[in-house]
Protein backbone atom coordinates (compact mmCIF):
# COMPACT_ATOMS: atom_id res chain seq x y z
CA UNK A 1 0.00 0.00 0.00
CA UNK A 2 1.18 3.58 -0.77
CA UNK A 3 -0.08 6.83 0.84
CA UNK A 4 0.85 10.42 -0.79
CA UNK A 5 2.87 12.57 0.71
CA UNK A 6 2.97 14.84 -2.26
CA UNK A 7 1.06 15.10 -5.91
CA UNK A 8 2.65 11.63 -6.47
CA UNK A 9 1.64 9.27 -9.96
CA UNK A 10 2.29 5.39 -10.15
CA UNK A 11 1.27 3.00 -12.81
CA UNK A 12 -0.32 -0.34 -10.82
CA UNK A 13 -2.03 -3.05 -12.44
CA UNK A 14 -3.05 -3.62 -16.25
CA UNK A 15 -5.74 -1.50 -17.96
CA UNK A 16 -9.23 -2.57 -19.20
CA UNK A 17 -8.55 -4.84 -22.23
CA UNK A 18 -10.15 -2.31 -24.58
CA UNK A 19 -8.06 0.35 -23.96
CA UNK A 20 -4.89 -1.89 -24.71
CA UNK A 21 -6.81 -3.08 -27.86
CA UNK A 22 -7.27 0.66 -28.42
CA UNK A 23 -3.51 1.70 -27.86
CA UNK A 24 -2.32 -1.70 -29.92
CA UNK A 25 -4.09 0.61 -33.19
CA UNK A 26 -2.83 4.14 -32.03
CA UNK A 27 1.04 3.79 -31.75
CA UNK A 28 1.99 1.29 -34.10
CA UNK A 29 5.50 1.64 -32.33
CA UNK A 30 3.94 -0.62 -29.53
CA UNK A 31 2.42 -2.76 -31.92
CA UNK A 32 5.21 -3.98 -34.06
CA UNK A 33 7.08 -5.05 -30.19
CA UNK A 34 4.02 -7.59 -29.96
CA UNK A 35 3.19 -8.63 -33.86
CA UNK A 36 2.63 -12.23 -32.68
CA UNK A 37 0.21 -11.43 -29.52
CA UNK A 38 -1.49 -8.51 -30.97
CA UNK A 39 -3.94 -10.19 -33.25
CA UNK A 40 -4.74 -12.78 -30.70
CA UNK A 41 -5.03 -10.34 -27.75
CA UNK A 42 -6.91 -8.14 -29.41
CA UNK A 43 -9.91 -11.14 -30.42
CA UNK A 44 -9.72 -12.67 -26.53
CA UNK A 45 -10.32 -8.54 -25.44
CA UNK A 46 -13.54 -8.57 -27.54
CA UNK A 47 -15.16 -12.25 -27.42
CA UNK A 48 -12.62 -14.33 -24.94
CA UNK A 49 -13.63 -15.69 -21.76
CA UNK A 50 -12.29 -14.08 -18.47
CA UNK A 51 -9.49 -17.09 -18.96
CA UNK A 52 -8.42 -16.53 -22.16
CA UNK A 53 -8.37 -13.14 -21.55
CA UNK A 54 -5.92 -13.46 -19.17
CA UNK A 55 -3.80 -15.88 -21.35
CA UNK A 56 -3.57 -13.71 -24.10
CA UNK A 57 -2.74 -10.52 -21.96
CA UNK A 58 -0.21 -12.81 -20.38
CA UNK A 59 1.18 -13.63 -24.02
CA UNK A 60 1.16 -9.78 -24.97
CA UNK A 61 3.06 -8.75 -22.31
CA UNK A 62 5.73 -11.49 -22.47
CA UNK A 63 6.29 -10.36 -25.75
CA UNK A 64 6.80 -6.71 -25.53
CA UNK A 65 8.84 -7.59 -21.91
CA UNK A 66 11.04 -9.89 -23.88
CA UNK A 67 11.29 -7.96 -27.21
CA UNK A 68 14.87 -7.46 -28.73
CA UNK A 69 16.64 -4.21 -27.14
CA UNK A 70 17.43 -3.16 -30.21
CA UNK A 71 13.90 -3.18 -31.43
CA UNK A 72 12.40 -1.70 -28.36
CA UNK A 73 15.27 1.38 -28.77
CA UNK A 74 14.44 1.67 -32.52
CA UNK A 75 10.76 1.58 -31.98
CA UNK A 76 11.04 3.36 -28.94
CA UNK A 77 12.76 6.28 -31.20
CA UNK A 78 10.27 6.34 -33.80
CA UNK A 79 7.42 6.92 -31.08
CA UNK A 80 9.43 9.97 -29.02
CA UNK A 81 10.58 11.38 -32.71
CA UNK A 82 6.92 11.26 -33.98
CA UNK A 83 4.87 12.48 -30.68
CA UNK A 84 7.60 14.91 -28.99
CA UNK A 85 6.89 17.76 -30.96
CA UNK A 86 3.39 17.68 -30.22
CA UNK A 87 1.95 19.96 -27.32
CA UNK A 88 1.28 17.82 -24.26
CA UNK A 89 -1.64 19.94 -22.19
CA UNK A 90 -1.97 16.34 -19.47
CA UNK A 91 1.12 15.94 -18.19
CA UNK A 92 -0.27 12.21 -17.25
CA UNK A 93 -1.08 11.05 -20.81
CA UNK A 94 0.20 8.20 -22.49
CA UNK A 95 2.36 9.91 -24.86
CA UNK A 96 3.37 12.78 -21.97
CA UNK A 97 4.68 9.63 -20.19
CA UNK A 98 6.66 8.07 -23.02
CA UNK A 99 8.53 11.32 -23.41
CA UNK A 100 9.22 11.79 -19.83
CA UNK A 101 9.68 8.40 -18.61
CA UNK A 102 12.53 7.94 -22.03
CA UNK A 103 14.27 10.76 -20.96
CA UNK A 104 15.00 9.20 -17.60
CA UNK A 105 15.04 6.01 -18.78
CA UNK A 106 16.49 5.95 -22.48
CA UNK A 107 15.60 2.92 -24.67
CA UNK A 108 14.06 0.95 -21.56
CA UNK A 109 10.78 -1.35 -22.64
CA UNK A 110 9.34 -0.26 -19.56
CA UNK A 111 8.47 3.04 -21.07
CA UNK A 112 6.15 0.64 -23.19
CA UNK A 113 4.38 0.09 -20.06
CA UNK A 114 2.59 3.09 -20.51
CA UNK A 115 0.22 1.76 -22.73
CA UNK A 116 -0.49 -1.64 -20.31
CA UNK A 117 -0.97 -0.31 -16.75
CA UNK A 118 -3.02 1.99 -15.54
CA UNK A 119 -1.81 5.52 -14.52
CA UNK A 120 -2.64 6.77 -10.87
CA UNK A 121 -2.83 10.68 -10.39
CA UNK A 122 -2.64 10.97 -6.09
CA UNK A 123 -3.08 14.20 -4.15
CA UNK A 124 -1.35 14.08 -0.26
CA UNK A 125 -3.44 11.58 1.75
CA UNK A 126 -4.65 9.63 -1.00
CA UNK A 127 -4.04 5.76 -1.12
CA UNK A 128 -3.72 3.02 -3.44
CA UNK A 129 -3.35 -0.54 -2.23
CA UNK A 130 -1.14 -3.55 -4.55
CA UNK A 131 -2.47 -7.11 -4.32
CA UNK A 132 0.18 -9.73 -4.34
CA UNK A 133 1.77 -10.61 -8.10
CA UNK A 134 0.42 -7.38 -9.10
CA UNK A 135 2.66 -4.95 -11.41
CA UNK A 136 3.34 -1.39 -10.55
CA UNK A 137 5.83 1.60 -10.98
CA UNK A 138 6.34 4.79 -8.91
CA UNK A 139 6.88 7.55 -11.41
CA UNK A 140 7.12 10.90 -9.27
CA UNK A 141 6.47 11.93 -5.99
CA UNK A 142 7.02 10.83 -2.09
CA UNK A 143 5.12 8.42 -0.58
CA UNK A 144 4.69 6.26 2.57
CA UNK A 145 5.18 2.50 1.29
CA UNK A 146 4.21 -0.42 4.00
CA UNK A 147 4.73 -4.08 2.46
CA UNK A 148 3.72 -7.42 4.01
CA UNK A 149 6.77 -9.45 4.74
CA UNK A 150 8.41 -10.50 1.34
CA UNK A 151 11.57 -11.83 0.03
CA UNK A 152 11.65 -10.80 -3.27
CA UNK A 153 11.06 -7.78 -5.15
CA UNK A 154 11.16 -8.74 -8.63
CA UNK A 155 12.25 -6.10 -11.41
CA UNK A 156 11.58 -6.19 -15.42
CA UNK A 157 11.88 -2.37 -16.71
CA UNK A 158 12.63 1.49 -16.11
CA UNK A 159 15.09 0.34 -13.01
CA UNK A 160 19.22 0.50 -13.39
CA UNK A 161 18.81 -2.66 -10.99
CA UNK A 162 18.47 -6.37 -12.00
CA UNK A 163 15.75 -7.15 -13.62
CA UNK A 164 14.19 -11.02 -14.29
CA UNK A 165 11.06 -11.13 -17.04
CA UNK A 166 10.62 -14.26 -16.90
CA UNK A 167 9.93 -15.17 -13.19
CA UNK A 168 7.67 -11.60 -13.61
CA UNK A 169 5.90 -12.91 -16.22
CA UNK A 170 4.84 -16.36 -14.92
CA UNK A 171 4.35 -15.04 -11.72
CA UNK A 172 1.90 -12.09 -12.35
CA UNK A 173 -1.98 -12.71 -12.17
CA UNK A 174 -3.05 -10.45 -15.18
CA UNK A 175 -6.34 -9.24 -13.31
CA UNK A 176 -7.36 -6.09 -15.52
CA UNK A 177 -9.92 -3.20 -14.92
CA UNK A 178 -9.79 0.21 -14.19
CA UNK A 179 -7.98 1.68 -11.26
CA UNK A 180 -10.59 2.80 -9.23
CA UNK A 181 -10.67 -0.21 -7.17
CA UNK A 182 -6.71 0.58 -6.26
CA UNK A 183 -7.72 3.65 -4.52
CA UNK A 184 -8.21 3.22 -0.70
CA UNK A 185 -10.03 5.61 1.39
CA UNK A 186 -9.18 6.25 4.52
CA UNK A 187 -11.92 5.82 7.93
CA UNK A 188 -11.51 7.84 11.45
CA UNK A 189 -10.07 5.97 13.83
CA UNK A 190 -12.12 4.97 16.42
CA UNK A 191 -11.27 6.34 19.80
CA UNK A 192 -9.21 9.20 18.46
CA UNK A 193 -10.07 12.57 17.46
CA UNK A 194 -6.98 13.96 14.87
CA UNK A 195 -6.05 10.07 13.08
CA UNK A 196 -7.39 8.50 10.19
CA UNK A 197 -6.95 4.79 9.33
CA UNK A 198 -5.82 3.23 6.13
CA UNK A 199 -7.53 -0.73 6.15
CA UNK A 200 -6.32 -2.54 3.38
CA UNK A 201 -8.11 -6.15 2.38
CA UNK A 202 -5.61 -7.72 4.10
CA UNK A 203 -4.83 -9.04 7.50
CA UNK A 204 -0.96 -8.28 7.57
CA UNK A 205 -1.05 -4.35 8.50
CA UNK A 206 -3.27 -1.39 8.20
CA UNK A 207 -1.69 2.57 8.60
CA UNK A 208 -2.65 5.10 10.72
CA UNK A 209 -2.18 9.32 10.06
CA UNK A 210 -2.39 11.44 12.45
CA UNK A 211 -2.44 15.20 12.03
CA UNK A 212 -2.19 17.67 14.71
CA UNK A 213 -2.30 21.23 15.42
CA UNK A 214 -0.28 23.22 17.12
CA UNK A 215 -0.32 22.10 20.83
CA UNK A 216 -2.61 19.20 20.30
CA UNK A 217 -2.43 15.61 21.47
CA UNK A 218 -3.88 12.04 20.38
CA UNK A 219 -3.83 9.16 23.23
CA UNK A 220 -3.63 5.21 21.44
CA UNK A 221 -4.67 3.12 23.51
CA UNK A 222 -2.62 -0.35 23.09
CA UNK A 223 -2.88 -1.88 20.12
CA UNK A 224 -2.65 -5.82 20.48
CA UNK A 225 -0.16 -6.14 17.51
CA UNK A 226 3.25 -4.02 17.35
CA UNK A 227 3.63 -0.66 15.56
CA UNK A 228 6.00 1.46 13.51
CA UNK A 229 5.88 5.42 13.66
CA UNK A 230 7.35 7.58 11.58
CA UNK A 231 7.33 11.57 11.82
CA UNK A 232 7.21 13.11 8.31
CA UNK A 233 6.64 16.87 9.09
CA UNK A 234 6.58 19.42 12.33
CA UNK A 235 7.87 18.51 16.14
CA UNK A 236 7.03 17.34 18.95
CA UNK A 237 7.16 15.02 21.42
CA UNK A 238 6.07 11.33 22.00
CA UNK A 239 5.09 9.82 25.95
CA UNK A 240 4.53 6.48 27.24
CA UNK A 241 3.96 5.66 30.70
CA UNK A 242 7.97 6.09 31.82
CA UNK A 243 9.43 7.94 29.40
CA UNK A 244 9.32 11.13 26.65
CA UNK A 245 11.04 11.52 23.51
CA UNK A 246 11.26 14.17 20.86
CA UNK A 247 9.69 14.07 17.86
CA UNK A 248 11.11 15.45 14.35
CA UNK A 249 10.65 14.45 10.80
CA UNK A 250 13.00 11.69 9.83
CA UNK A 251 12.51 9.74 13.59
CA UNK A 252 10.89 6.55 13.31
CA UNK A 253 9.56 4.87 17.05
CA UNK A 254 9.01 0.57 17.37
CA UNK A 255 6.42 0.52 19.82
CA UNK A 256 5.60 -3.27 21.65
CA UNK A 257 1.97 -4.72 21.94
CA UNK A 258 0.21 -3.58 23.74
CA UNK A 259 1.62 -0.46 24.94
CA UNK A 260 -0.25 3.10 25.10
CA UNK A 261 1.08 6.23 24.19
CA UNK A 262 0.17 9.80 23.18
CA UNK A 263 1.48 12.01 20.54
CA UNK A 264 1.95 16.03 21.44
CA UNK A 265 2.20 18.38 18.46
CA UNK A 266 5.01 21.34 19.61
CA UNK A 267 2.45 24.71 20.19
CA UNK A 268 2.58 26.45 17.02
CA UNK A 269 4.35 23.61 14.96
CA UNK A 270 1.63 21.22 13.07
CA UNK A 271 2.76 17.32 13.18
CA UNK A 272 2.32 14.46 10.66
CA UNK A 273 2.74 11.24 12.04
CA UNK A 274 2.24 7.65 10.74
CA UNK A 275 1.84 4.73 12.20
CA UNK A 276 1.88 0.98 10.52
CA UNK A 277 0.09 -1.18 12.72
CA UNK A 278 -0.45 -5.31 12.75
CA UNK A 279 -3.86 -5.90 14.72
CA UNK A 280 -3.21 -9.36 15.81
Amino acid sequence: MSIALTDFIAMSGFRPLNEISGFLDTYPEFQALVSNSAAGFKQAAATGSEAEKKQALKQLFAELMNAAADDVARELQKLVKRIGGQEQSDAVSPQALVVRLNSEYPDDVGVFCVFMLNVLCLQPGDAFYMGPNDPHAYVSGDCIECMATSDNVIRAGLTPKMRDVPVLVDMLTYDHGAPDAKLLKPTGLIGTQHSVIYDPPIEEFAVIRTQLEGGQSEKFEGMAGPQILIVVDGEGVLTDSDESYVLAPGYVFFVVADSSFTVRAAAGKPLVAYTATCQL
